[in-house]
């Protein structure tokens, strides 16, 4: 497999070192977002957030780090009723208030945006998930049906090399670094895709967005950090949860989901058994999480 490139020759796409097959790149942007809204949150944080679908019941879908509203969207596709997708504090175009942030922060701005959007459903990847798992140590009926989707972390600490691959992107989005952060993305996609051109109109977007918009320093200090204090507070969530992980991703250990589901009384758990399930089991990801929620 040749090295992914970046950044792409002039007048090309996908592209690699030495001779090779070269993807066609027309040179035009990637697809405007739809317009967002500023919701004001109780707590005085300001959180961008979308809203699609009408009517009842209302799920809100909560990001991971570094990504946002675009990455949580083809998640709630099949979803009915209202679909409430936001961005976190530090992220896109919500306020990052001045501080040490931790995962109780990240809670209060999703349990905001879930009580002003009268959300009775909720969904949370990497990050999101454990947000998610902190809203409901300490506020377990807080929703009717849950998804937690690559959690990343509940009361153990990241791997090392998680923590060192999730500050190197910090580190790179600060620093300007563009060659660093479309580095440390193309690992979130399997190796045989990262020069097709789904890759690369992915690669672009996520580009556009972090460079654009950058990540917030407050974020630094959350690769450190757990989630909850002790999983047995979860314990008392009593509402359906569907736990989805996979195997072979070092930023979303499977053990994790296993300990979340296992701690839970009514969890469902699946494993996929490759990473990159966005890429390679979009179909079947997307009709297991509307089967769930829409029951």
């Amino acid at each position: 497999m040749r090295d992914f490139r970046w950044p792409p020759p002039p007048g090309s796409g996908p592209n690699t070192y030495g001779p090779g097959p070269s993807g066609p790149y027309s040179g035009r942007p990637s697809l405007p977002q739809p317009e967002t809204s500023l919701a004001q949150t109780p707590h005085g944080v300001e959180l961008e957030y979308l809203v699609t679908g009408l009517g009842e019941p209302v799920t809100v879908f909560a990001h991971g780090l570094g990504n946002g509203i675009a990455e949580t969207r083809p998640l709630g596709s099949a979803v009915t009723g209202r679909r409430v997708f936001f961005q976190f504090r530090g992220h896109g175009r919500s306020a990052a208030p001045p501080g040490h942030w931790t995962y109780a922060d990240l809670a209060r701005d999703l349990r905001a945006v879930a009580d002003l959007s009268g959300a009775t459903r909720a969904l949370g990847v990497s990050l999101g998930a454990g947000a998610l798992c902190r809203l409901l140590a300490d506020h377990p009926d807080r929703f009717e049906r849950i998804v937690a989707f690559l959690p990343a972390v509940l009361d153990v600490p990241r791997p090392t090399a998680a923590r060192e691959r999730l500050n190197t992107l910090l580190v790179a989005i600060e620093n300007s670094d563009a060659a660093e952060v479309a580095n440390v993305l193309s690992q979130e996609i399997p190796t045989g895709l990262r020069n097709n051109p789904a890759a690369w109109s992915f690669l672009r977007q996520r580009m556009e967005m972090l460079m654009g918009d950058g990540l917030a320093p407050g974020l630094a200090s959350l690769p450190e950090q757990v989630a909850v204090t002790d999983r047995s507070a979860l314990a008392a969530v009593v509402a359906p949860v569907l736990v989805i992980g996979t195997q072979g991703d070092e930023l979303h250990p499977a053990q994790v989901a296993e300990d979340l589901a296992a701690v839970m009384p009514n969890a469902t758990l699946h494993i996929y058994d490759k990473p990159g399930v966005l890429w390679t089991q979009r179909a079947d990801l997307r009709d297991r999480i509307a089967t769930f929620l829409n029951q």
